[in-house]
């Protein structure tokens, strides 16, 4: 489960139709259609019923609604916070740029 998916699972749950979840997020609708039937596969229960009036979160999309704000809260908290200790806007303190790349392993020392 990704950021990206958790963003696509509250934009289709706060919109009620995969259609203008779509619009919102800027993408077709068949590739988030997919990402919401991953998601659903990957928990192993249904998020949503498919209705004629478009997608009703059932009991496990509740549980998970809530959940996927706060960690994408946290998230954009997080941001923020590194937003404001880096001295050029919109890049990363030294040490931390390899992390957004999925290594943080790896130390960088600076420019």
């Amino acid at each position: 489960m990704s950021l990206v998916d958790l963003e696509a699972f509250v934009a289709v749950a706060e919109e009620g139709a995969v259609g203008r979840a779509a619009r919102r997020l800027h993408v077709s609708q068949p590739p988030l259609s997919r990402r919401i039937a991953g998601l659903e596969a990957e928990l192993g229960q249904p998020l949503f019923r498919r209705t004629a009036r478009g997608m009703e979160l059932l009991d496990a999309g509740h549980e998970l609604l809530g959940r996927a704000k706060e960690i994408l809260s946290r998230v954009e908290d997080a941001r923020s916070a590194l937003r404001a200790h880096s001295s050029i806007p919109g890049r990363a303190p030294p040490g931390l740029r390899h992390a957004k790349r999925g290594r943080a392993d790896e130390v960088d020392e600076g420019d």
